[in-house]
């Protein structure tokens, strides 16, 4: 069986964290959406761009098999797209509508089981957080319409406080109140949960999280995913989770498959594929 889960909003959801910043993460049983078919997850998940990197998934996603059925693969669902503001993602919108035809693709080969919600930078200025919880309402309540599931849990995000520090500081004047916007709608939605972005840093633009906080920020994800529950702080374990899922012995297929990619991307030669595929085998 798979679970699968919905990637929507923007660049911090699709993800920016530098690739080399932290070890990758492997697992035949993770899986992306790819052309109506699952394939092994890979980094990027969500490639928006050509900025595209590590984001929260692949550690929502490796929290999630260690603590569910080790028989059932879990299914990314990436649709997220960088500078989007709630507008774009109208109902109305070629955002929306992708979302939406995705969703059901992976209905037709999967359980849909959560959607993973990070947007709010791009409406952090011209008092647009005014609206934020009414426009944020009826995408969500429409999205959860379209898919017939009123009752499948979101998990939403905070914004960073580095925000206003950051290269564009000054179109995010008003990050704290579009925060504060997140998280009055959780509070106030069934079935949605916040997650505190304390304690996380930024890639030096301070828009971004760095990998290692998305490595985090993935397990709060998941944390609120699991226990139902708003997550308001760092949690005490989360460092040791991301050391478990770093020091998982790697399958035979999940070698094959890093073997493949470095053959391809010439990090190694022919003769040294052979030479560790003959090992692995």
């Amino acid at each position: 069986m798979t679970h699968s889960f919905l990637m929507i909003g923007q660049s911090n959801m699709a993800g920016r964290g530098f690739l080399k910043d932290v070890p990758p993460i492997l697992d035949e049983k993770i899986k992306m959406l790819r052309n109506g078919r699952w394939q092994m997850m890979a980094e990027p998940i969500n490639f928006d761009r050509p900025t595209s990197g590590i984001s929260l998934a692949a550690t929502f996603a490796s929290s999630w098999r260690l603590f569910h059925n080790q028989e059932d693969d879990i299914g990314l669902i990436p649709c997220a797209d960088g500078g989007t503001s709630l507008d774009d993602w109208s109902v109305e919108g070629a955002l929306f509508q992708n979302a939406i035809f995705q969703a059901k693709a992976a209905q037709k080969i999967s359980t849909l089981s959560g959607i993973l919600w990070h947007q709010g930078e791009s409406d952090s200025n011209g008092q647009k957080h005014r609206l934020y919880i009414q426009k944020l309402n009826h995408i969500i309540q429409t999205l959860r319409q379209e898919l017939n599931t009123p009752d499948i849990p979101l998990i939403i995000g905070g914004l960073g406080s580095f925000l206003q520090d950051g290269i564009y500081g000054q179109y995010f004047n008003e990050h704290k109140e579009v925060d504060t916007a997140l998280q009055e709608f959780a509070k106030d939605n069934e079935h949605c949960f916040f997650v505190s972005t304390e304690g996380l840093t930024a890639n030096p633009d301070n828009i971004h999280f760095d990998a290692v906080s998305q490595r985090k920020f993935g397990i709060r994800y998941f944390r609120a995913f699991e226990q139902k529950t708003d997550i308001l702080g760092a949690l005490a374990d989360e460092d040791h989770i991301v050391e478990i899922i770093n020091n998982r012995p790697l399958t035979k297929n999940e070698k094959n498959e890093m073997l493949q990619y470095q053959l391809a991307m010439g990090i190694i030669t022919t003769e040294e594929f052979q030479t560790q595929l003959a090992i692995i085998h």
